[in-house]
């Protein structure tokens, strides 16, 4: 009979604490190595029999995960967010350990997807990118900043330009600041030049891949959209249908009811209210919501989302919720496109 063994593994940047128990929960050994793949490597080959593993979600879980799945039969990688037990009680890291394989032997962990699919290259070259784009707003900022802490009006992106520079500067006034403003412009070209290299080097990754040639028939979905759709998801088939995309790209409607049920005539039967509504979800992946509301915003103003658009205004829906709904629907047509491999047929629209 097969022996199953459940390793729970609080892992730091110096150190890893981890803890194993049997089928029946006792402990059955317990280890502190460094965080270094040979040591990891060497506890998990000296475990006998069916070796279940887990930790948390962090900056070390992609390499835990890429090496540990190999040498046993199921890794699983959970999110903080949802494992409670963690939190209550004495707090160590032995305690933590101890909490994660019991989880782990009870089912009851929720795991984060660590699927490869192909798309590592693609997903370093989309978190370059993000990372430039990032910087260059925050450097943008600091040079608009100058100007309001001075009272100078600075609106629009006439200010960022090189040939109106030598304007700007003179505006300024202070030659301590235009110092330092020619500095941050200095620091914008070195970062826009950068993005730029990453931007390419992102969308020639992604057009490697089938995906591109499927996604690239939804209007309003350009290769950077695409680039970052396809690198963060890696695979469609993780979700199940448009229900489970949705809250992972921040479009899923919380909702809140209570007295859900009532007795008519001995029988139970559900009320009639409406369940309210509670705002959209709050734990969701930034990249994809971004992508799809820059989607919707442009959807409207392009067909043929552009006529499904304005039926939604004209039917009296406010803008801001048409602008979701397009949202949504744009993220649904991405999904279902891409696990069919089928091309995208405009008229079926509005049955999608």
């Amino acid at each position: 009979m097969t022996k199953h063994k459940y390793v729970g593994m609080d892992v730091h940047s110096a150190t890893t604490v981890s803890e194993v128990i049997n089928e029946q929960g006792k402990t059955v050994a317990r280890s502190i190595v460094e965080t270094k793949a040979a040591e990891i490597k060497d506890f998990i080959r000296g475990l006998t029999g069916t070796i279940h593993v887990t930790f948390e979600e962090g900056v070390h879980a992609a390499w835990l995960h890429e090496i540990i799945k190999p040498l046993v039969a199921e890794v699983i990688v959970c999110d903080p967010r949802h494992n409670k037990l963690i939190q209550s009680g004495n707090k160590s890291d032995q305690n933590d350990a101890h909490k994660l394989a019991e989880l782990l032997r009870l089912g009851s962990l929720k795991a984060v997807y660590h699927g490869d699919c192909g798309t590592r290259k693609l997903r370093e070259a989309v978190r370059g990118y993000n990372a430039l784009t990032g910087d260059c707003l925050r450097v943008m900022n600091r040079i608009k900043a100058m100007f309001r802490g001075r009272g100078i009006d600075c609106g629009g992106t006439e200010v960022y330009r090189v040939i109106h520079r030598e304007q700007w500067l003179d505006r300024l006034g202070d030659p301590p600041a235009k110092a330092r403003l020619e500095l941050l412009y200095e620091q914008l070209d070195s970062v826009s030049g950068l993005r730029e290299k990453a931007r390419r080097e992102m969308v020639t990754q992604a057009r490697s891949h089938s995906a591109y040639k499927v996604l690239k028939q939804i209007k309003t979905l350009g290769p950077v959209r695409i680039a970052e759709i396809i690198g963060v998801v890696r695979s469609p088939f993780r979700f199940r249908t448009k229900r489970q995309f949705w809250p992972y790209c921040g479009l899923a409607v919380r909702t809140a009811s209570s007295a859900d049920f009532e007795i008519v005539n001995g029988k139970v039967r559900r009320t009639a209210k409406r369940a309210a509504t509670r705002g959209l979800n709050h734990n969701y992946n930034r990249e994809l919501k971004k992508v799809f509301k820059g989607a919707a915003l442009l959807a409207t103003v392009t067909e043929p989302f552009k006529q499904y658009y304005e039926g939604l205004t004209a039917s009296g829906m406010k803008p801001e919720m048409a602008r979701l709904t397009l949202a949504r629907k744009i993220a649904a047509i991405t999904l279902a496109v891409w696990k069919k491999g089928e091309s995208f047929d405009a008229s079926k629209l509005i049955k999608e």
